[in-house]
């Protein structure tokens, strides 16, 4: 992998941007080099997980000055593109101009509709990354450590920026619904402890690596201490009493995103910054209750196939209360996924031409994240770490934690899903920088569910019961395109949505409460999944139709994550140019 090149300061490289390059081409790639080194400069934490250690002691500054300053700097970025003679370029620099002037528009609209206002949803936020910093970050010398600390200490400042940006949403009405923010305080509360040892931000002192000398573990743990409790404790105590004493009282009753100052903007910019595609509400709720009955029908089928006797709702009640489909114990459920997991590893040279070098693993959510998070997600190992790539799985609750929908999940969010995807893509050579750690959730997505559904392919679901947890997966992920609109377009209430998941899907009732309110306060990232699958299969329909008996999945799925993470559009194009150079390889031309 390519370690982004050390470039000068913002200032001297802003003056040298009018200085001509040699072809258009030579320009665009000045300017990418310049504003991914910007990006970089002014979001330590991001350069931390690309590999890049040069501000490894700090956190980003978001005060209102310090964003308003960035726009500015991402105005005269798009501005110098727009100075570029794009039609001079090759094809493939009219895609990385494509997708780097998405970004830039997107970061813009994202500011002056006030996105920062609103800097956590139901499941995540910049509270819940910071606490994954102990294992984000290097940590094999002393001045890893000391930069380690040099943020801990540095947490109350950047809670207190965030508090400031929240307190202009509360003025403006930009905040989460309060009927979401139940059970987010467990989230700082996890963090408040009075024993430095027993916090989550001690796991790295517990163990020094022989790179750090042993006569240095006794102070750098003493500052940890020091650090912990004036630091890490001080900042989320300050977050808790803001959270529990201003925020929730002031956050809004409403549900919807069109009930957000702009709302309607705002959602329509969501929905083309999460799908990179130019949908109305309608049109995707109308998609979503189609997929919907299409989708109903192949249930139906594996009812029949079962021999159950008795309605759709019961059997759907029968699936979340009979004791058969639950796991006993979290070990349980950890190794069923991993036995997946392991299983699908066997299958991917028949699948995948080019597979990831970085291996991966499977544990549980972490205890303060569990009670209001997903039942499982791909999470990618710092760049330039000796981590592994992560597949978490929510053991809290197992009563709702199905076995009848681990396969499709682990597919999904391990392999071929998001962990394949994303490791091939940082591996990915040539890229621009700001392309290779780039995540477009249509194309990222909708890969996660397309995997689900090669599983079928792969010889995955021969329990009957799986394969309806399979439609049951695909069932949720089209109920999205119409709960999502619901809320954030139509005017549903919170029981509107809920209802119209329980009806149409054999989730656990604990599992809808949670992706609800996080459908809530995501709006339109849910989306993302469905149309992207939609996209992939229908240009894999079409590549199968064009080539006939001279298909290759395995030189598909090679074109179809070979560029990268890449809007639909893009995808598409990548796709249409693959089939012609197919046939004309194999004289179908």
């Amino acid at each position: 992998m390519r370690t982004p090149r050390p470039l000068p300061a913002l200032a001297l490289v802003l003056a040298l941007a009018g200085c001509d390059s040699t072809t258009p081409g030579e320009k665009l790639h000045d300017l990418f080099a310049r504003e991914w080194q910007n990006r970089l400069e002014e979001d330590p934490l991001q350069a931390t997980s690309v590999g890049v250690h040069t501000w490894g002691d700090r956190l980003p500054s978001v005060t209102p000055a310090d964003l308003e300053r960035r726009a500015g700097q991402t105005e005269a970025f798009l501005a110098e593109l727009d100075g570029i003679d794009l039609e001079a370029l090759g094809p493939e620099d009219r895609i990385n101009a494509a997708i780097f002037r998405g970004q830039l528009e997107n970061r813009m609209r994202d500011y002056r509709l006030g996105d920062h206002q609103i800097p956590f949803n139901a499941d995540s936020g910049f509270q819940t990354g910071f606490a994954r910093l102990p294992f984000n970050v290097p940590l094999e010398n002393v001045q890893d450590y000391e930069n380690y600390l040099a943020r801990l200490r540095d947490w109350p400042r950047y809670v207190g920026e965030q508090i400031v940006l929240m307190r202009q949403g509360l003025e403006r009405g930009m905040t989460q619904p309060r009927l979401i923010l139940d059970g987010i305080e467990g989230t700082m509360s996890a963090h408040i402890v009075e024993v430095p040892e027993e916090s989550v931000f001690w796991t790295p002192l517990k163990e020094l690596p022989v790179g750090v000398p042993e006569s240095e573990h006794e102070r750098l743990r003493e500052e940890a201490r020091e650090a912990i409790l004036g630091g890490v404790v001080r900042g989320y105590r300050t977050l808790l009493g803001f959270f529990e004493g201003e925020y929730v009282s002031g956050a809004r009753e409403t549900l919807g995103a069109h009930d957000l100052p702009d709302g309607e903007a705002y959602y329509r910019h969501k929905i083309k910054e999460f799908t990179s595609l130019d949908l109305t509400p309608q049109e995707i709720h109308d998609i979503g209750l189609r997929e919907v009955g299409r989708i109903r029908t192949e249930m139906d089928g594996v009812i029949q196939q079962v021999g159950f006797e008795g309605t759709f709702a019961e059997f759907l009640e029968f699936l979340r209360t009979d004791p058969r489909f639950y796991p006993e114990t979290a070990e349980e459920l950890l190794k069923q996924a991993a036995w997946i997991a392991k299983t699908m590893d066997g299958k991917l040279p028949a699948l995948f031409k080019t597979l990831p070098r970085l291996p991966y693993t499977v544990e549980a959510v972490p205890a303060d994240l569990a009670p209001k998070y997903t039942a499982g997600r791909a999470v990618g190992a710092p760049v330039g770490s000796t981590q592994p790539g992560r597949y978490w799985v929510n053991t809290y609750a197992l009563d709702t934690r199905p076995l009848y929908n681990l396969e499709a999940l682990t597919l999904h969010e391990a392999v071929p899903g998001h962990h394949l995807q994303i490791a091939l893509n940082q591996e990915l050579e040539g890229l621009p920088e700001f392309r290779q750690y780039s995540y477009i959730s249509a194309f990222g997505e909708g890969w996660g569910l397309y995997s689900e559904w090669l599983g079928l392919e792969a010889g995955f679901y021969t329990d009957p019961y799986s394969n309806f947890g399979r439609l049951t997966y695909e069932m949720w992920r089209a109920c999205r395109l119409v709960v999502d609109t619901g809320v954030h377009a139509f005017g549903w209430t919170r029981e509107q949505m809920r209802d119209f998941m329980a009806e149409n899907t054999a989730l656990s009732l604990h599992e809808i409460a949670t992706e609800t309110d996080r459908y809530i306060s995501w709006p339109a990232q849910a989306l993302a999944y469905k149309l992207g699958e939609i996209k992939i299969r229908d240009l894999r329909r079409r590549a199968e139709a064009a080539l006939g008996t001279a298909f290759d999945v395995r030189e598909f799925h090679d074109a179809v994550l070979g560029n990268g993470s890449v809007p639909l559009d893009v995808l598409e194009q990548v796709i249409t140019e693959w089939i012609e150079e197919q046939k004309t390889a194999t004289g179908n031309a």
